[in-house]
């Protein structure tokens, strides 16, 4: 009797043993698979944040040349109001200096023309009769 419990508590114990061994081996395949499905998930969450950060420069990139592109058309717009009001003060600025000369009894460069376009007539003139009058 004292040899069957001794068997006994000795299976008991082997049983106990497996048992221990079983589930220190569970243990260990359900840490690794949590390790392996944790890495999958982080190489999946990375690619997935990967894809949204490639969207949002695209939008960023997107909204960036929309502010340049507006810049620009302001400076075109502002350039070409410039431009014009620069011709418009030039344009007044030669009628008021005009007018300034004009009241100060300063012929103009046509006048000027004209006039000495008469003296060449005169001049040629003048020579045809000299002409004649020498022969």
């Amino acid at each position: 009797m004292a040899k069957q419990k001794h068997d006994s508590e000795q299976e008991n114990a082997t049983q106990l043993s497996r048992k221990i061994k079983d589930s220190a081996r569970q243990i260990w395949l359900a840490g690794l698979g949590a390790y392996t499905k944790a890495e999958e998930d982080a190489g999946r969450f990375f690619e997935k944040l990967v894809k949204e950060g490639e969207e949002i420069e695209m939008k960023t990139r997107d909204a960036v040349e929309k502010q340049f592109k507006a810049v620009e058309d302001t400076v075109v717009g502002v350039k070409t109001k410039a431009t014009g009001t620069w011709d418009k003060l030039e344009s007044v600025f030669d009628q008021r200096v005009s007018q300034a000369l004009h009241r100060l009894n300063i012929p103009t460069k046509a006048e000027l023309d004209a006039l000495a376009q008469k003296v060449e007539e005169l001049t040629q003139a003048l020579e045809e009769l000299r002409k004649k009058t020498d022969r």
